[in-house]
């Protein structure tokens, strides 16, 4: 499947043989037993490697779980306001996000408005205004303020370092 007429050539113990043509790559590779693996095909010639096919799969494998394991999917947090929230109240729950936003979470802010208060969206458009002020060092807007039916919801990812 290599299509490249010549190659960068690296034998089974890791020494580098040189640039071959791909015929005499892979008649080394046939005589030893071995399978002719592109390792690198973007170089200028392309890398192969003579090796065991199924071992190189292997590695690549191993390697691909070991980064899945290193991921955190961050996990998305919510937190719900009212339009007409206390000082203390607001504080508390930004000390919160902070939190959430630490942990390397992205946190979902919706303010929820019931009856009259729906003619009053500019408070709930305020209020987020004044939580991203306050975490504008920590957290960065994902999604802007979206008004959806009797609700405004906004999202804040981290920061990155």
């Amino acid at each position: 499947m290599i299509r490249a007429p010549m190659v960068r050539l690296i034998d089974a113990d890791g020494s580098q043989v040189g640039v071959k043509p791909i015929a005499e790559a892979l008649a080394l590779a046939r005589t030893r037993g071995l399978d002719l693996v592109e390792v690198a095909a973007t170089a200028t010639p392309p890398v192969c490697k003579v090796l065991p096919y199924s071992k190189y799969k292997y590695e690549q494998d191993k390697k691909e779980r070991e980064s899945r394991k290193k991921q955190k999917a961050g996990l998305l947090k919510e937190l719900r306001f009212r339009p007409n929230i206390g000082q203390h109240d607001l504080d508390v729950k930004v000390k919160q996000i902070e939190e959430f936003i630490d942990a390397h979470d992205k946190v979902r802010i919706t303010v929820v408005f019931r009856g009259r208060e729906m003619q009053h969206r500019d408070l709930g458009f305020k209020l987020l205004m004044s939580i991203q002020e306050k975490l504008v060092d920590k957290a960065a807007v994902e999604q802007a303020p979206m008004p959806d039916r009797n609700r405004l919801v906004m999202t804040l990812i981290p920061k990155p370092h």
